[in-house]
């Protein structure tokens, strides 16, 4: 049982033992403390990238500068100074604002103050608040008078004069102070929220079998784009990711951009300025709001164990964060609960009454795991408890490991005094440091231990019912014409409610994420009385069965969904493997074969060549790929072209015209001649890529979608006014569809519209 496992792992895991001395090793390559000699070192790179005109690196370096600066130091108020300045020149006005707001409230020195006080009324002037920006000029010109040493002035008394004159324009034009209004609204989303499941449509219910488990069908029938499900998640914890690096060479520290330097560690927004955590140099905020609740509702506990964590990594920190959201009452009830009903708790076959003080639930859900006293399935800690942790099913060294972690970071929650701020329901005062425990013993107290079960029982759920948010970031630095964007995974989350849909290879469901938050569209018709089924990952279109079934052994559960059935039966091979194989070098005929030799299908050819030597073509091929894209980087486009068709060439004699990778060239291709420019070219590769994704992923797929909304910029650039609005158009309907009509890319292909509309018509007729 989970008792014993953790009962086990407090036997092993003593303070004296060599695993503790390697723990604590492993944690130094992860500091998290705050080093001031860090901070300096960060500025001194953030000033040459500001000189060099680097404004968006200099940002990310200067908000690193803060995350390192101790609280209370002057050199606070100088970081956040500078970094308004590249916030100035990247034209975040906003934003800017509210650096200099930091800046003054941490006592920025007042003979530097006419410089932020000259930024702070060009960021008015700019925004249209004349009379604000009237206000700090007036202020300036007092200190400048003030001022003995007029001479160190002379720029600034220059550049009040050129403000002086903007604002006299502006107040002579009202109409250059307004901010161009072009905001386009989508429609609203219509939305009944379901009486008996928390975050659903009322077109759903809830339903209980040996066979699914719990699962969601429509109660009538469901169009397209019709959202099924809007949920928060129940807690959520930003994976560190990969960096990207921001110059070459390597350094003391890090200089380059994460997850962690990119998004909010709680609310999950993109990051432009971000308000760090006093007490490590980790954790980074779009906001004081959200470093407040974040403190308040866990990170005063998870602060000082910020290196251990990241060491343990991200399901050990949301098994951590989910027992601290839910309080340790509601754990040890639920723990004390699974003690006297564990045969329910882990056999899904048996007649699970819902856990409730009432003796009996709502008729609706009267047997459904999770469902509280009225019979209402709620996106609670009651919901996540009573997902299924598979405890029989996991490998023992994997339950060994994830034991030994739970215990290793409750050992870690008491040896630091954090036991009574893990147990205590009151929220301390702002960034008051937790009560320090009385227990010095090294064995774990009885209350912990129920905290390490609960843990373990999450880290276990986790396998099979985390969720990966998921966020289309950028590719490049973004300011092109033609944004390129890929999905990246941002954080991982326990969803209650999105966690009933039941996986199929073919499903009828998109997902999409908004900060923490989840919807869930139709993304084909679904007849009512029909289940709704999400993919976990292996899709039909882009991988053969075998491939799909030993990726959701980790479910423990073998597909049994139409896609996976018609493979398995028919013993016809899979379209993906005909799309994706090799192709014969002499006559172009496909090659086949399970085995080491492939022969040509082509009887009148019958040549043959090593899988493994066509394999290491490709790999071959794909770095000859990455050096173009890397040329095109340091803006060598001409190279970049030259490279990718010489690539496409040598692709054309041994893959299949409609591999994926002969797609992903022609949409490197498009994106080349779009940086120069050459717009026609741009959208003749860009098509064929559609052409390609299409056969793969379907016509109506978000593959496509993204695709088609990248050739509508490419026409809308190249003034293609009639076929832009056509792409517009088909872009519109299948996004709209996988993401709802107020997404960032619906209200820009809206944009786009709009102002291809309003063109003369004698434009219009002519293109």
């Amino acid at each position: 049982s989970l008792r014993d496992a953790v009962r086990l792992g407090c036997d092993l895991l003593r303070a004296e033992e060599e695993e503790e001395a390697a723990l604590v090793q492993l944690c130094q390559r992860a500091p998290t403390d705050k080093k001031p000699e860090a901070a300096s070192w960060y500025r001194e790179q953030g000033n040459q990238e500001f000189k060099r005109g680097h404004y968006q690196a200099a940002l990310r370096l200067y908000s690193k500068v803060a995350s390192h600066e101790l609280p209370g130091s002057p050199k606070v108020s100088v970081c956040f100074a500078n970094r308004s300045a590249a916030l100035l020149h990247l034209g975040h006005f906003e934003v800017c604002l509210e650096d200099i707001a930091r800046a003054e409230s941490h006592g920025y020195p007042d003979r530097l103050l006419p410089k932020v006080l000259l930024r702070k009324a060009e960021c008015l002037l700019c925004l249209g608040r004349l009379q604000d920006a009237q206000d700090i000029l007036r202020v300036l010109e007092s200190k400048i008078a003030l001022d003995g040493v007029m001479t160190t002035h002379l720029t600034r008394l220059k550049k009040l004069s050129q403000l002086k004159v903007k604002l006299g324009e502006k107040e002579r034009c009202p109409e250059l102070a307004r901010e161009a209004c072009g905001d386009i609204q989508g429609e609203p989303e219509i939305w009944e929220e379901n009486n008996r499941i928390s975050g659903a449509s009322s077109s759903l219910s809830l339903s209980f079998d040996a066979e699914r488990g719990r699962h969601l069908v429509a109660s009538q029938d469901i169009v397209p784009g019709q959202s099924l499900v809007q949920e928060e998640a129940f807690v959520s914890v930003l994976c560190p990711g990969e960096s990207l690096p921001l110059q070459d060479g390597d350094t003391a520290w890090d200089t380059g951009a994460t997850n962690a330097d990119l998004y909010c560690h709680h609310c999950l927004r993109q990051l432009l300025a971000s308000v760090p955590c006093q007490g490590c140099s980790y954790a980074k905020y779009c906001s004081q709001g959200c470093a407040d609740r974040a403190w308040q509702q866990y990170h005063r506990t998870e602060c000082s164990l910020g290196a251990l964590l990241l060491t343990l990594g991200v399901f050990c920190h949301v098994a951590l964060r989910t027992v601290l959201l839910a309080g340790f009452a509601e754990v040890s009830r639920l723990v004390a609960w699974s003690h006297r009903g564990d045969k329910n708790l882990q056999n899904p076959e048996a007649s699970c009454k819902p856990l409730s003080e009432a003796a009996d639930a709502g008729a609706g859900s009267r047997g459904v795991p999770g469902c509280d006293s009225s019979g209402r399935y709620q996106s609670s800690y009651q919901a996540l408890f009573h997902l299924l942790p598979h405890t029989e099913q996991h490998s023992p060294e994997h339950k060994f490991l994830c034991t030994l972690s739970v215990v290793a970071l409750c050992k870690q929650l008491q040896a630091a005094g954090l036991e009574a701020a893990v147990l205590s329901q009151e929220l301390p005062q702002q960034w008051s440091k937790p009560k320090t425990c009385e227990k010095t013993s090294d064995e774990l107290s009885p209350e912990l231990k129920t905290v390490a079960e609960a843990m373990l029982r999450h880290v276990l759920q986790l396998q099979c019912n985390a969720q990966a948010i998921t966020v289309m970031q950028e590719l490049g630095p973004g300011d092109g014409a033609v944004v390129d964007k890929k999905p990246v995974r941002l954080a991982t989350a326990f969803f209650p409610v999105l966690s009933l849909l039941n996986h199929s290879c073919c499903p009828n469901t998109s997902v999409s994420f908004s900060g923490t938050a989840a919807t869930v569209r139709a993304s084909q018709p679904i007849s009512s009385g029909q289940e709704v089924l999400h993919c976990y990952g292996p899709h039909w279109c882009r991988m053969r069965v075998a491939e799909r079934q030993q990726l959701l052994s980790q479910y423990f559960f073998e597909c049994r969904c139409p896609a996976c059935l018609e493979e398995l039966e028919s013993g016809v091979k899979s379209v993906v493997s005909i799309r994706n194989s090799f192709c014969c070098p002499k006559c172009q005929a496909q090659m086949q074969g399970e085995e080491d030799t492939l022969c040509c299908s082509n009887e009148a050819c019958a040549a043959s060549a090593s899988r493994d030597q066509l394999s290491g073509h490709l790999q071959d091929l794909q770095q000859q790929i990455k050096k173009a894209l890397d040329l095109l980087r340091v803006g060598k486009a001409d190279q970049a072209i030259k490279m990718l068709l010489k690539c496409q060439t040598d692709a054309g004699t041994f893959l299949s015209p409609e591999h994926l990778l002969m797609g992903e060239m022609e949409d490197h291709l498009a994106q080349v001649y779009a940086t120069l420019g050459k717009w026609q070219e741009a959208a003749r590769h860009l098509k064929k890529s559609i052409e390609i994704v299409e056969m793969h992923h379907g016509p109506s797929s978000v593959e496509t979608g993204h695709e088609l909304f990248k050739l509508a910029q490419i026409l809308f650039n190249g003034f293609a006014v009639s076929e832009a609005l056509s792409t517009i158009q088909r872009a519109e309907g299948i996004l709209s569809v996988h993401f709802g009509p107020q997404s960032a890319q619906i209200q820009e292909l809206q944009e786009m519209k709009a102002c291809l509309s309003e063109l003369p018509r004698n434009i219009l007729q002519r293109t």
